[in-house]
Parts: C-alpha cells; sequence; structure tokens
C-alpha cells in the first residue's frame, strides 16, 4: 500500500542521525532493506522503528492490537568501503531484480529515487 510505504520510508528518514547513519533504502512490498551505521543499539533502533510504523500501518489498514512486523530481522556488516558499495548497490537495484522498476531510481520508496 503506497500509504504504508510513505509512512516507512518517512521514518526510516526521520531517524537518520538520531537512530543511524543512513547509506541507502528501499521499501518493498514484502519487506524492507537499509544499510546504516547505528547509532545506538540495533535492538533499539529496530524496536523504535519498527513501533513508531507499526502503529500507524495499523491505523491504516483499521487493525487493533495485531502485529505488523515480524519479530525478527537480518543484520550484515560490511567489512569495507567495497562490500558497502555492493550492498548499497544490492538495495536499490531490489526493485529493479524484483520487476518493480526499469531502473532504481524510477521506484517510489528508495533512496535512489531522487523525490527523497
Amino acid at each position: 500500500m503506497p500509504e504504508i510505504a510513505t509512512v516507512v520510508c518517512q521514518a526510516i528518514l526521520d531517524a537518520d542521525g538520531e537512530l543511524y547513519r543512513l547509506h541507502a533504502w528501499v521499501v518493498m512490498p514484502n519487506h524492507v532493506h537499509w544499510i546504516v551505521t547505528p547509532v545506538v543499539p540495533v535492538s533499539r533502533m529496530m524496536n523504535l522503528l519498527k513501533g513508531r510504523t507499526a502503529r500507524t500501518a495499523n491505523q491504516i489498514l483499521g487493525r487493533v492490537g495485531r502485529p505488523f512486523w515480524q519479530r525478527e530481522y537480518d543484520d550484515h556488516c560490511p567489512r569495507n568501503e567495497e562490500s558497502l558499495a555492493a550492498l548499497k548497490l544490492y538495495v536499490e537495484r531490489n526493485p529493479v531484480e524484483a520487476k518493480l522498476a526499469l531502473q532504481p531510481e524510477e521506484f517510489a520508496w528508495s533512496s535512489a529515487n531522487p523525490k527523497w
């Protein structure tokens, strides 16, 4: 849903500098990727971001008291600038690989899109 995707995008951007230093991100129809350098512990970062977005997403969906996000998440630590660049490319090309856009910058909910 575009409304929920926009809420998640805005939350990711709003937390930049507070919870992490943001490098790249994409909000896909059924998952989110973002590359950050954490400023706070990762568990705190995830709890805050999931909490902020889940409440609003559930309001949009007309749901109360139901989980929006899965409990678990995967995290990876790039070893150097080269692996960070490769991860950023992977994240921003995710919509192209999923056939949701022809070019990364065409996908509306991504750091590759110039509107953000």
